[in-house]
């Protein structure tokens, strides 16, 4: 069984930063190869992906948020940052962070077994 819980959301102005963070509470086998990583889901509209990392570091990111978001893992803390900086009101919605115990879950949140609760980022001036 995995517990995912995020932090560090907030309203931040338009190009401000903010870092959100992602602990993994396991029960069970401990597993060294996964993925983790960000979605995000505003008002109306469906989850779509932001960044991930898997345990070896290789990271992926959406094009919309390239360049402005850096995705980063502790293996041993069994955590995931994602530090979000030039934030636009387009990254407004709840985060949800996710894992799952394989290597190439790339950008469809149905490949992603475990989620978080999500923690709401609001960008607004």
């Amino acid at each position: 069984q995995v517990q995912l819980t995020e932090s560090g959301g907030g309203l931040v102005q338009p190009g401000g930063s903010l870092r959100l963070s992602c602990v993994a509470v396991e029960s069970g086998w401990s597993y060294s190869r996964y993925t983790m990583g960000w979605f995000r889901q505003a008002p109306g509209k469906d989850r779509t992906f932001v960044a991930a990392v898997e345990s070896g570091g290789r990271t992926l990111y959406a094009d919309s948020v390239k360049g402005r978001f850096t995705i980063s893992g502790d293996n041993a803390k069994k955590m995931v940052y994602l530090q979000m900086n030039d934030l636009k009101p387009d990254d407004t919605g709840v985060y949800y962070c996710v894992k799952d115990f394989n290597f190439r879950r790339g950008s469809n949140p149905g490949s992603y077994e475990h989620w978080g609760q999500g923690t709401q980022v609001t960008v607004s001036s």
